[in-house]
């Protein structure tokens, strides 16, 4: 039987839900109208009024907020709330420009563990369970988001952060814990590690693990349920929102709830912004509206996915969003095709590689040029040079007639790509680096 966190709210009426969170937005534009001048702007600039907006209905009056706003504001631009009332911040890698600093008041700590602890009631945990929690801690939001909301649930927790992978597996081994929480990638190698010290599945008790932070495939999924003996559910969030526990994985596996109690999504085509109807893809967009202390409204993530609200077989009523397909702007357009790192490591685990890899993308005489470096997996390695040769030509035509171009790829040995114990680093454009030269 499906168990919940907040029964009430995870399976209330399409009705109830839309009376709750027009309420809820109408308050919430008010107080970032009234204490955040940086978008009381931009609504003066559209003409808009916080009396404009009386339900959900007119949430696509407001503008838009983007990386860029939060980092043009940063770092106390869209504060909402005294620095006094604010207890905690987290902050974004800052790999792609300035950092975005996040601020949270106690309530806001108090409604993203809630929100975490509905993910991990979700995954099966319980008061009985041991949660392990391999996200790094710190301002990154990983660590502290799963960790509460493991407290929440009352699991007995193991505060691990990342790294030290044999630690990992000797704690885990000898408290017995049954559910894990890391990045997928991080989770592969933990696999892996495990099948290096001679141990199987069976060694270990883990039923479940939450994984997150960083885009992976089914194929990942099977995979790291396969080398785990786990059930493998994904949750989704970010920075700019609270964290983990935007939207979460019930047993159906299909799609995430959002808790649409906090947050409002809505899809739009990312080049003219315009509102999608349900069941197309195009990019993610939301609206806190229980945030207290940074509280953004149609915040562009630039996820690319799909809303549904297909019955779920859980019970819940939350609507889903898909696996996101991507990112508007990882898209990378190489020799004029559309590429996805998302597509590359589908192929690979299908060919029974390592879903650990690099694409490297340059242009060389005014051409692109794709090559991609593949771990392969210890029985896959040889002596000979033209085996080797051969397996590189074959997974190369399998990527080709995936993307429609072809790469150039790289087989190197087992764990020779670094590892990450935070987002995994998947792509490098060099173009980007001449074109700022």
């Amino acid at each position: 039987m499906e168990r919940y966190w907040n029964e009430e709210i995870e399976t209330m009426s399409r009705e109830d839900m839309k009376k709750l969170q027009s309420e809820r937005l109408v308050k919430q534009v008010k107080h970032v109208y009234e204490n955040v001048k940086y978008y009381r702007d931009l609504m003066d600039e559209k003409g808009i009024k916080p009396e404009d907006i009386k339900s959900t209905d007119d949430l696509c009056k407001l503008p838009f907020l983007s990386k860029a706003d939060l980092r043009e504001a940063y770092p106390y631009g869209l504060l909402a709330k005294p620095l006094s009332e604010c207890v905690r911040i987290h902050s974004t890698s800052g790999t792609t420009g300035k950092r975005v600093v996040a601020f949270y008041t106690q309530n806001d700590v108090d409604l993203w563990q809630d929100c975490c602890a509905r993910a991990i009631t979700a995954a099966g945990g319980t008061k009985d369970d041991i949660c392990q929690v391999c996200y790094g801690y710190g301002l990154f939001t990983g660590g502290a988001g799963l960790d509460g909301g493991s407290h929440k649930v009352g699991c007995l927790t193991l505060p691990m952060s990342s790294g030290n992978t044999e630690r990992q597996i000797t704690f885990m081994r000898d408290l017995g814990a049954t559910i894990i929480c890391c990045t997928p990638s991080y989770a592969a190698y933990i696999g892996e590690t495990l099948h290096d010290m001679g141990l199987t599945p069976d060694d270990i008790q883990l039923k479940a693990g939450i994984f997150g932070a960083e885009p992976w495939t089914e194929e990942m999924r099977r995979s790291i349920e396969k080398s785990l003996g786990i059930k493998a559910y994904d949750i989704y969030g970010l920075t700019e929102t609270s964290g983990p526990g935007v939207a979460f994985e019930c047993s159906e596996q299909s799609g995430m709830h959002i808790n649409e109690d906090n947050f409002i999504p809505e899809i739009i085509n990312p080049e003219t912004g315009e509102v999608l109807p349900e069941g197309e893809v195009g990019e993610l967009v939301f609206t806190s509206i229980t945030k207290e202390a940074f509280p953004l409204l149609r915040y562009r993530t630039r996820d690319l996915c799909v809303l549904s609200r297909k019955k779920c077989s859980c019970g819940r009523t939350l609507i889903k969003m898909t696996k996101p397909m991507g990112r508007s702007d990882d898209m990378m357009i190489i020799r004029g095709v559309n590429v996805f790192p998302s597509q590359i490591e589908t192929v690979l685990i299908e060919q029974g590689y390592s879903p650990n890899y690099l694409i490297e993308v340059d242009r060389v005489n005014n051409s692109d040029t794709l090559d991609i470096s593949v771990e392969m997996k210890t029985d896959q390695l040889s002596d000979k040079v033209k085996d080797m040769q051969q397996q590189e030509r074959d997974l190369a035509t399998a990527i080709r007639m995936m993307l429609g171009i072809s790469p150039k790829v790289h087989l190197v040995t087992p764990k020779s790509i670094t590892r990450s114990e935070g987002k995994a680093v998947r792509v490098i454009d060099k173009r980007k680096l001449h074109d700022k030269i």
